[in-house]
C-alpha cells in the first residue's frame, strides 16, 4: 500500500543481514533489510506496487536460506506456484545474491479491505511452494508444501516448520509507495532442540511487535530494533552479511541453455528464424542476439554431445 506522507525514510548503508543468537543459543535470529534490493527488482521487471511487495517478500525470504547453505557454490531456488495472476513467481539465492522473476509482474489489484497490498490474492493459495536446495551433489534437495495463505510469512513458516522440523516465526514485509520501495525487510526466529517453553512463550508475546517489520524499519534501523524487540533475552549478534540483487547469466549459460534444448529443436529454429535468435534472461531481461551462424555452430555441438 502507499506509505503514508509523513513518513521519514533514512537512506543508510551497512549490514542488510543479521544472525544473532538469543538466551545462550537456544534461539537463531535473522533479521534482514532488503530495501534496496527489492527496488532493484521492482526497477528491472516494471513491477506494480502489489508484485513488488510479492517478489520482494519471496526474496527477502528466499535469502534467509541462502545464508544457511554452506558451501561456496550450493544455492536455493523457491518456486511459488499459487494459481493467482501473477502466475509462478521464482526467487534464487546464493549465499548473498538474489535474484527473482514472476510470470506477470504487471498485475494491479484492488486493496484488501484493511488497506493493505493483496499480495496473497497476487500469487494466489491453491498451489504449491517448492525449495530446491542444490548441494553440489548429484540430487538436489526438494521439499514442497502447499501454500496456506499466499502472503508468504506464514507460507515460509509452515515450511520450516513442516519440511525442515524447525518450528518458525517468520514476518516479511515491503512497503510500496508508487514506484519506490520505502523499506522492506524480513525476521526469522528460530527456537532450537531444548528450548525452555517459557522462553518460547516470552517470543510468542512479542511477537505482536515484529508483524509490520517493514513499517517498523522507517523509524528505526533494525539494529536499534533488535535490541528493542530482544531486550533481556541475551541477545548476541553472531555475524552480519550483504545482500545484493545480482544475476549470473551469461552468453555462455545462454548458449548451453540453447544447446540442451537438442538437435531437433536447434534444426527448428535454424530453419524458422532467418534473422537468428534472441534470449532474454527472466531474471535481469539481459538479451543476447545469436545469428544463424551462432545456431548451427550449436547444433554442431549438440550433435556431436
Amino acid at each position: 500500500m502507499d506509505a503514508e506522507k509523513d513518513i521519514q525514510i533514512e537512506r543508510r548503508e551497512g549490514a542488510e543481514m543479521i544472525r544473532a543468537t538469543l538466551m545462550d543459543g537456544q534461539v537463531r535470529v535473522m533479521m534482514l533489510e532488503t530495501t534496496q534490493m527489492c527496488q532493484r527488482a521492482a526497477d528491472i521487471h516494471n513491477a506494480t506496487p502489489v508484485c513488488t511487495a510479492a517478489m520482494g517478500r519471496l526474496m527477502t525470504a528466499t535469502a534467509m536460506l541462502g545464508v544457511m547453505m554452506k558451501g561456496e557454490n550450493e544455492s536455493v531456488t523457491v518456486n511459488i506456484k499459487g494459481g493467482g495472476p501473477m502466475g509462478t513467481v521464482v526467487a534464487v539465492a546464493n549465499h548473498g545474491d538474489l535474484k527473482v522473476c514472476a510470470d506477470d509482474p504487471q498485475v494491479e489489484l484492488p486493496l484488501r479491505e484493511d488497506g493493505k497490498l493483496n499480495v496473497g490474492g497476487a500469487i494466489g493459495k491453491d498451489g504449491y511452494m517448492t525449495v530446491i536446495k542444490d548441494l553440489g551433489l548429484r540430487e538436489p534437495y526438494i521439499g514442497q508444501i502447499e501454500l496456506v495463505s499466499g502472503e508468504l510469512g506464514i507460507d515460509f513458516a509452515n515450511y520450516f516448520t513442516v519440511s525442515e522440523q524447525q518450528p518458525s516465526l517468520v514476518a516479511l514485509g515491503v512497503l510500496v509507495s508508487g514506484d519506490a520501495v520505502l523499506k522492506a525487510g524480513g525476521l526469522l526466529i528460530q527456537p532450537l532442540p531444548g528450548c525452555p517453553d517459557s522462553v518460547i512463550s516470552e517470543l510468542e508475546l512479542r511477537s505482536p511487535l515484529m508483524a509490520d517489520i517493514s513499517r517498523e524499519l522507517c523509524y528505526e534501523p533494525m539494529e536499534d530494533l533488535a535490541k528493542k524487540w530482544f531486550d533481556g533475552l541475551k541477545y548476541v549478534v553472531l555475524g552480519e552479511s550483504e545482500l545484493s540483487y545480482r544475476c549470473n547469466c551469461s552468453r555462455s549459460r545462454m548458449e548451453r541453455a540453447l544447446i540442451t534444448l537438442g538437435q531437433e529443436e536447434l534444426t527448428r529454429m535454424i530453419q524458422d528464424e532467418q534473422e537468428g535468435a534472441e534470449l532474454t534472461c527472466h531474471f535481469c531481461k539481459k538479451t543476447e542476439k545469436f545469428t544463424q551462424h551462432d545456431l548451427i555452430r550449436l547444433l554442431n555441438q549438440a550433435t556431436r554431445g
